[in-house]
């Protein structure tokens, strides 16, 4: 999955925390200067495109919503950082965390038993 830009992020989240919405609507919960809607609209269409959003018509205009939800984006995201940088580890990815002091020890022992509670129910 294509990471997306800074603007097309800005757009996703909207889509993400209001749901369906018209490029008009969608305009009008950006802060001034708004966008021009041509121009707004050229990058609706294109996360359309790219499978992150899908429209529903009512009759010459189209009501646009997320395809892909946040969780499955931040996943995907992820997956692709780990593999990407990490050489596909994800031992290698928590170690550079608690090497660069971002994660401690005692936080991923407390993940750990976490995760084996989970697994005994």
């Amino acid at each position: 999955m294509k990471k997306l830009t800074k603007k097309e992020e800005v757009i996703m989240n909207l889509f993400w925390e209001k749901g369906p919405l018209f490029v008009r609507e969608l305009r009008e919960l950006y802060a001034d200067p708004k966008p021009h809607f041509s121009t707004l609209s050229t990058q609706v269409r294109t996360l359309q495109d790219e499978g992150f959003i899908d429209h529903k018509a009512y009759g010459p205009t189209y009501q646009y919503f997320a395809k892909v939800s946040r969780e499955e984006y931040t996943q995907r995201s992820l997956i692709g950082l780990i593999d990407k940088y990490f050489n596909n580890s994800y031992l290698n990815a928590v170690s550079a965390l608690v090497k660069e002091e971002k994660i401690s020890v005692d936080q991923l022992k407390d993940l750990i038993e976490l995760i084996e509670k989970g697994e005994q129910k």
